[in-house]
């Protein structure tokens, strides 16, 4: 089973994520598309406009199943090794999913300012290509 993340290319803090999750996942579940990649993310009638929304996840087996910013976060929690255990607890504090979601806003329509941009895309080593 795997799955397409579509993340900003040039956001140093969605970069520094998709790091992370290639050495938590090496691979395995995750293939990662940046949303720069105008002719990849297309094949899913995606633009980078929408990618403007937040991160994208897509279930590479049923493309008609994706999440998309805060819901995209929490289901590659839940995807991962004892991640449900986490997402799940976090799903039943009141609120939590409301606050989640305003931080998620905040952090992706200030994260060039926040956190910077890089001055190249980066490319994961774990792409749709390279599967």
């Amino acid at each position: 089973m795997h799955y397409y993340v579509i993340y900003d290319g040039n956001c140093n803090l969605c970069v520094t994520l998709v790091q992370l999750l290639e050495t938590l996942d090496q691979g395995k579940i995750f293939r990662y598309i940046p949303m720069q990649d105008e002719q990849a993310i297309a094949q899913w009638e995606i633009t980078p406009q929408g990618c403007e929304l937040g991160m994208i996840l897509i279930d590479a087996n049923e493309p008609q199943r994706r999440w998309q910013g805060s819901d995209a976060a929490e289901e590659i929690g839940r995807l991962l090794p004892l991640g449900s255990i986490f997402v799940d607890a976090y799903r039943t504090l009141p609120g939590a999913k409301w606050v989640g979601d305003r931080i998620y806003t905040q952090i992706r329509d200030n994260r060039y300012t926040i956190f910077g941009k890089r001055s190249c895309t980066y490319q994961s080593r774990y792409s749709q290509n390279n599967s």
